[in-house]
């Protein structure tokens, strides 16, 4: 792609202080910016790396506008990166303005299935009877949208996601499993994303419920019956089993596991690698990981934390006689 710096700026806002008709033709970081590329500066660390940077343009803060100017071309917003952020989707838009949008010939489109005009669906994807694919939404190569499912507008759906598998539902018959019909679909709001090879799995009786905004990485299992509430967000690996129920604005590290049944409240924000076992209904940071350590420190410790228990009711006990 290829613009100007006045034609960013009419298009995202912000103040420019430079030459408007500098033509600018990628983005790139502060560190290997050329003369054509447009780059930010969102943490006042790296004011060193402003001043040796290359860019035609930098976006910074009002903060980092004097160096800013001082080096060059720039763009002054209140925050660089969320402009940035958008600078990268009008980029993106201008760039594939001449993609082809609609169904591709290798896709599997039920004739029941409802897709939007606008919508795109990719190479070798499956779209099955009943679904819904709503405006603007964009599946990737080999995304299969189960029956009855549907997707929002504007969302996309990256390679190899599955959404819509049976939830994991088994009744005990003897020593055998009885399978659970799984009779719900899946509901996905607005703009929402979802990594590549994620499965979200169909309710069992009701719909699994992803609503707007919600964003989830690659190899994320969501189980059945579960519900995300607008604007999360997770990243890659994460587990979410059957019936738990996520608020709104509460995010998710890598490889955290929350167990089935359990309640997030709003802004509840999960360290990665953190076992969620119980509810929690108060916003705000929570971890649970044990620190690394060398192999025989850690069994070491591990050892000892199994003897606090015992060593409570020890304590607990002394406590008794000590009041005695």
């Amino acid at each position: 792609m290829k613009t100007d710096l006045s034609s960013i700026v009419a298009a995202l806002g912000g103040v420019l202080h430079g030459d408007g008709a500098l033509v600018v033709t990628g983005l790139a970081p502060l560190e290997t910016a050329t003369r054509h590329d447009v780059s930010f500066l969102s943490n006042p660390r790296y004011q060193s790396q402003l001043i040796a940077s290359q860019a035609a343009c930098i976006i910074v803060s009002s903060a980092m506008q004097t160096a800013a100017v001082a080096r060059g071309a720039c763009i002054v917003t209140d925050q660089p990166y969320l402009y940035f952020a958008r600078l990268t989707q009008l980029w993106k838009r201008g760039r594939d303005a001449s993609m082809y949008c609609g169904i591709h010939a290798s896709a599997v489109v039920d004739p029941k299935a409802v897709v939007h005009p606008t919508a795109t669906i990719g190479p070798l994807c499956v779209v099955e009877r009943g679904a819904r694919i709503g405006a603007d939404t964009v599946l990737k190569s080999r995304v299969t949208v189960g029956e009855d499912c549907v997707l929002g507008e504007r969302c996309i759906v990256h390679a190899g996601a599955v959404i819509g598998a049976d939830g994991f539902g088994f009744a005990p018959n003897g020593v055998a499993w009885e399978k659970i019909a799984q009779l719900g679909a899946v509901q996905i709001g607005n703009d929402v994303e979802i990594g590549a090879n994620t499965c979200i799995d169909r309710g069992a009786l009701q719909d699994t419920v992803i609503e707007d905004g919600v964003k989830l990485d690659n190899l994320i299992q969501i189980g059945h019956n579960v519900r995300v509430g607008r604007n999360t967000a997770m990243a890659g690996c994460v587990g979410v089993a059957g019936s738990a129920t996520i608020g709104e604005h509460c995010t998710v590290g890598g490889g955290a596991i929350i167990l089935g049944h359990l309640t997030l409240g709003p802004d509840v924000n999960i360290s990665a690698g953190t076992l969620v076992s119980k509810s929690i209904l108060k916003s705000g940071h929570y971890t649970g990981i044990f620190p690394v350590d060398d192999n025989a420190s850690w069994e070491r410790n591990a050892a000892s934390l199994k003897q606090l228990y015992s060593l409570r009711d020890r304590i607990k006990t002394l406590e008794k006689e000590i009041k005695q």
